[in-house]
């Protein structure tokens, strides 16, 4: 969730609207695959409820849940995912068309520099937490002047509370959607 806030705060209104306008709610069992590895997605994805997997040659290297966005890479860099995303349980999702992020990106310079510098450190915030995991950059819980891979950056700590509301402004919509 705390990414999600992250990338709701950095985002404006007008951009959460333009996304539920665009985007399409999915329901998806347990067991189904939204991005498979290596092959090209035609959207990026907001999880609404329920978990996924992340699997990379096979192994399992994260577990998503309420909040994430996934398929942000392949945004970015327009590559194929390196890895495949899969439903442990019944999960709901939006799901916002990449042709329609590209149109909208090459419009709406300002929705665009929002989205990447949301996409930005978002993604920091994942590097660093890789790091981390691996065992590099180690540091002292005690210590109140290190900074947490998890702690929210300060500059967006005002923009919490209403990025949580347009959390739960996507979640209704995706309740009252079709």
């Amino acid at each position: 969730m705390r990414k999600a806030l992250i990338v709701l705060g950095i985002l404006d209104d007008s951009d959460i609207e333009w996304m539920i306008r665009v985007g399409t709610k999915q329901t998806i069992a347990a067991g189904t695959t939204i991005i498979h590895e290596g092959k090209e997605i035609a959207a990026l994805f907001v999880v609404l409820s329920g978990n996924l997997t992340v699997t990379a040659g096979g192994t399992q290297v994260a577990l998503l849940s309420v909040g994430e966005v996934v398929g942000e890479m392949s945004l970015i860099d327009a590559r194929p995912p390196s890895a495949t995303v899969t439903a442990a349980e019944e999960s709901v999702i939006l799901s916002i068309p990449r042709d329609d992020i590209d149109a909208r990106l090459s419009e709406d310079v300002g929705f665009a520099a929002r989205l990447y510098r949301a996409l930005a450190v978002f993604l920091s915030s994942r590097l660093r937490t890789t790091v981390s995991n691996l065992g590099f950059g180690g540091k002292s819980r005690l210590d109140e002047s290190v900074r947490d891979e998890d702690e929210i950056p300060m500059d967006l700590l005002e923009n919490v509370t209403l990025a949580g509301m347009r959390f739960t402004h996507l979640q209704e919509h995706a309740r009252s959607a079709r």
